[in-house]
């Protein structure tokens, strides 16, 4: 009998990122290097995540800075702390005169790492609707990596409310 094989997700990241992140829910684990069973293992791991992430998160909030705010917002990133729910928090934000100025929150990113949570997540300080203005084909396609994204939160919620084994996949990849 042929062992199990993992699901083909060669190009598809937000696929390979689902398939990790379910698989660490099946096995117990969180990642494949050193200690990351233990909660302290997991939050070492958390801080590298963050490091790795702050580049990347800072590109993305300097690209809505100088192309919808002029180049006049702040970039802030907190780094690594304790939360309130003793768990680990990390954010980066985008902050411009206009939204100071009405008193709103900036445009956010956080990683969180709840203390009851297995492993950490990404998420914004608002987000839930995406905007929807798709006149042409080109624009359609455009639209791949947010219906990736939504596609992605969606089924891990779906699995979040249940659990991994709603996902053949993993299930299979784990016997």
């Amino acid at each position: 009998m042929t062992a199990p094989q993992a699901p083909d997700t060669a190009g598809l990241p937000h696929i390979e990122a689902l398939t990790r992140h379910f698989s660490d829910l099946r096995d117990g684990t969180h990642g494949d290097a050193g200690d990351t069973v233990s909660r302290l293992g997991k939050e070492g791991h958390f801080h590298r995540a963050v490091a790795l992430l702050d580049p990347y998160a800072r590109q993305v909030l300097e690209e809505f800075d100088r192309t919808l705010f002029g180049g006049t917002g702040e970039v802030e990133a907190s780094g690594v702390r304790r939360t309130q729910d003793t768990g680990l928090g990390a954010s980066w934000t985008l902050s411009w005169p206009e939204q100071r100025t009405s008193g709103i929150a900036p445009v956010t990113l956080l990683a969180h790492f709840g203390r009851g949570f297995h492993h950490p997540h990404l998420r914004g300080a608002t987000v839930h609707d995406w905007p929807l203005n798709v006149f042409t084909p080109e624009q359609a396609a455009a639209e791949v990596p947010t219906l990736r994204a939504i596609a992605t939160g969606d089924l891990h919620n779906l699995v979040f409310q249940r659990d991994y084994r709603i996902v053949p996949a993993i299930v299979r990849a784990g016997n």
